[in-house]
């Protein structure tokens, strides 16, 4: 067997990579594969994992609005009444209180009592004479639906997020009775199927229906979190409406810290 001498301090593999002609253009060797190519691909997925699959339609955004005294007023009033019909206690300010005080009565009643005790607190926050006067001297014509719908985009803002009136067909006609809310604020800070159809859409249905005499459908979508209150319709029936078969979100509090049925 013949023998080689190499020079000291280099071996076969250094001496072969010199006789490796270097492509034009290409940049010259920076590092040094060290181990199994199977061990780098498992450091890369470590260091930079593949984004998860959502599976929720819509991401929750900040949810960040900038109250004034008046709204602000208005959320601590509804938020004391309902804390004060359901015997419950949020510590919180603000909007925050309101939908903590929210989920709490989610966790503790089943859905129809949630619904009794919502329009309780409802009917508690407004004066009842205020209620009387406007179902006597608006009774239900195009211009109270119009009304309605006008006055909602106004003055809920601090309640269910930024609206606008839309056009509807109301008895052949073309009317703007209403409401698009782009993007529900209870219902993005809530997170929940269940508080939306048994905390907000059910009882004010039912509220508005009986203390003010005007039917409103509240379709919400959840999908893109947004909802349309539809003045002088009449809701489906409970069997009918596909918002009651509608399964919660994966994130969804209830769910995840109580593994509750919370849409059903």
């Amino acid at each position: 067997m013949d023998a080689m001498l190499l020079p000291q301090g280099r071996s076969p593999l250094a001496m072969a990579s010199r006789r490796i002609p270097k492509a034009a253009g290409s940049s010259p060797i920076r590092a040094v594969l060290a181990g199994p190519a199977e061990n780098v691909i498992t450091e890369k997925l470590i260091l930079k994992p593949a984004p998860e699959t959502k599976t929720e339609p819509v991401q929750k955004t900040s949810g960040v609005h900038n109250d004034n005294w008046f709204e602000l007023m208005a959320i601590n009033h509804l938020s004391q009444k309902l804390q004060a019909a359901t015997g419950v206690k949020s510590m919180k300010s603000g909007y925050e209180s309101l939908v903590e005080a929210a989920a709490m009565v989610s966790k503790i009643y089943n859905p129809n009592r949630q619904q009794e005790l919502v329009i309780q607190c409802l009917d508690s926050a407004i004066p009842r004479i205020i209620l009387n006067t406007i179902k006597t001297l608006l009774p239900q014509t195009q211009f109270t639906r119009e009304y309605f719908a006008a006055f909602t985009t106004v003055f809920f803002t601090w309640l269910i997020g930024p609206s606008e009136v839309r056009e509807s067909e109301f008895n052949g006609r073309r009317e703007k009775n209403v409401v698009h809310v782009k993007k529900c604020r209870f219902l993005e800070q809530s997170n929940c199927v269940g508080m939306c159809i048994n905390l907000c859409k059910m009882p004010s249905q039912a509220f508005i229906k009986d203390t003010l005499g005007m039917p409103v459908n509240m379709v919400p979508n959840f999908e893109d979190m947004s909802c349309e209150m539809i003045f002088g319709q009449d809701p489906p029936a409970s069997n009918d409406d596909p918002a009651l078969r509608q399964p919660c979100y994966k994130s969804c509090r209830a769910i995840q810290k109580h593994t509750a049925k919370c849409s059903s």
